[in-house]
């Protein structure tokens, strides 16, 4: 055993009962009351009880529960989508031109296009059907050629 915890004696020879002593009940004089603002001390309450000591202790008051934050009239979601749908009406006269002016460039490219073909069509139908009699390139009369191992002879 170590040596700070000295053993226990095995065998008492008497065992020793221990009753506790009545407390007598302390009889005070009647305190001076001061005047305090409700609400800025606790409250304290007395209570007799049945051999006639009385016990003073502070009230415990009831544990309110948190009050419940109010809800709002209308959805935080709602809200949104309702200021979504503003934001969109606003921007749909900004859609409707803008659409509106692709259509009128795509159209214009279109036009620009075909004006280049039949322009470019015209220019060659012309340099084609051109009234000369001169077509270009060299003209061969052949009459009697002969065909010998392969060579040629007009």
């Amino acid at each position: 055993m170590y040596p700070e915890h000295p053993a226990p004696a095995r065998y008492e020879t008497a065992l020793d009962v221990h009753r506790p002593a009545p407390i007598t009940p302390v009889v005070m004089a009647p305190a001076h009351l001061v005047p305090v603002q409700p609400g800025s001390a606790p409250s304290v309450a007395s209570v007799v009880l049945p051999d006639g000591r009385v016990v003073t202790g502070y009230a415990i008051n009831p544990m309110q529960p948190e009050p419940v934050a109010a809800k709002p009239a209308v959805s935080r979601a709602a809200v949104n989508v309702a200021l979504g749908g503003v934001g969109f009406l606003a921007v749909c006269g900004g859609l409707l031109l803008l659409t509106t002016f692709i259509a009128a460039l795509t159209a214009l490219i279109t036009q620009l296009i075909i004006l280049a073909a039949v322009i470019f069509g015209g220019w060659t139908a012309v340099q084609i059907f051109s009234a000369s009699g001169h077509r270009g390139g060299t003209t061969v009369n052949i009459r009697k050629a002969v065909i010998k191992r392969n060579k040629f002879y007009s």
